[in-house]
């Protein structure tokens, strides 16, 4: 369960279970990575940097790290040299998918939206 609200996040802080989604959710990065795992099921560690560009190695940490906390990730370590460390999405992390996809489809609409008026202005 999430910390406290002092310390970020607790279920009993919050006005309505949105804010507190938002809030597992917030971030510039945790997005794109749980949209990248959907798309590629399992993802190295060095591959998430080139797949999503400009993150740095202290942020993609930090951010597995919390989705795993979360319950949203899993992280599977081979023992091998170096160790090979793998990601993926748990039954919980799947459950955003389709609100992710939402999100995808209005941002594909209002570039569509944005385009229009751009033009006619």
């Amino acid at each position: 369960m999430p910390d406290s609200r002092e310390h970020k996040i607790s279920c009993s802080n919050y006005q309505c279970e949105i804010e507190l989604t938002l809030e597992i959710l917030s971030g510039k990065w945790k997005a794109l990575i749980i949209w990248n795992l959907h798309l590629h099921e399992v993802i190295r560690y060095n591959e998430f940097r080139r797949l999503i560009s400009g993150i740095t190695q202290k942020m993609l940490t930090q951010q597995l790290k919390e989705l795993e906390k979360y319950g949203i990730v899993t992280r599977t370590v081979y023992p091998s040299v170096p160790p090979a460390v793998e990601y993926q999405l748990t039954e919980l992390g799947e459950e955003l998918i389709p609100i992710m996809s939402a999100m995808d489809q209005w941002g594909k609409n209002y570039v569509q939206f944005y385009r229009q008026h751009q033009v006619e202005e």
